[in-house]
């Protein structure tokens, strides 16, 4: 998961990423702070511990971040 976030935020910060990644990142973010982690504490644990290592996988795969990462940037 660590590695993910690593790409994830290079990615960021480059100028050809997809136009939808900066939207998605603040949703993931928004889901991991979601308040719902305090009112149920079991789906919390769900969400802390399944699905946001899944979303940010799933992110970093359908963005290409690993190539976006990996790639050189123009100058």
């Amino acid at each position: 998961m660590h590695q993910d976030a690593r790409l994830i935020f290079l990615a960021l910060r480059r100028a050809d990423r997809p136009k939808w990644l900066l939207p998605a990142v603040v949703l993931l973010l928004f889901f991991a702070l979601d308040p719902l982690n305090l009112a149920l504490p079991t789906l919390g644990i769900f969400d802390d511990l399944i699905m946001l290592p899944l979303l940010l996988r799933l992110l970093v795969k359908l963005s290409g971040a690993q190539r976006l990462a990996l790639a050189p940037t123009a100058r």
